[in-house]
């Protein structure tokens, strides 16, 4: 079964930027969907990204234009790169797998991602004006 450890999070000042990393393993293959979500206490969790096998990505309206994701297939490594960093981005972040196409698996979507099985511990991001 895959693991995930993300890293990369920290503090930043409002109009920085950071790069999220996620690591995968213990999974032979190919990963079908990988991508990044985020939570805070009192909010509503929130897909943030996704990418699939294909390089196909998607984007939350509330990062689109600031945030890109990318994956290194030879890593094994997933990234999120955030500029323009706002206070309301303030979230920790989690990486998910899905790691079968469908029909075995479900479609690469924000909102499939939120309710991958297979997710990381997440790493904080905080941004202060």
């Amino acid at each position: 079964q895959v693991q995930l450890v993300e890293s990369g999070g920290g503090s930043v000042q409002a109009g920085g930027s950071l790069t999220l990393s996620c690591a995968a393993s213990g999974y032979a293959g190919s990963i079908y969907c990988m991508g990044w979500f985020r939570q805070a206490p009192g909010k509503e969790r929130e897909g943030v990204a996704v990418i699939d096998d294909d390089g196909y990505t998607v984007y939350a309206d509330s990062v689109k234009g600031r945030f890109a994701t990318s994956k290194d297939n030879a890593k094994k490594t997933l990234y999120l790169q955030m500029n323009g960093l706002k206070p309301e981005d303030t979230y920790t972040y989690f990486c998910a797998a899905i790691t079968s196409r469908p029909p075995i698996g479900v479609p690469c979507s924000l909102a499939n991602i939120l309710r991958a099985v297979r997710r990381g511990r997440g790493t904080q991001v905080t941004v202060s004006s």
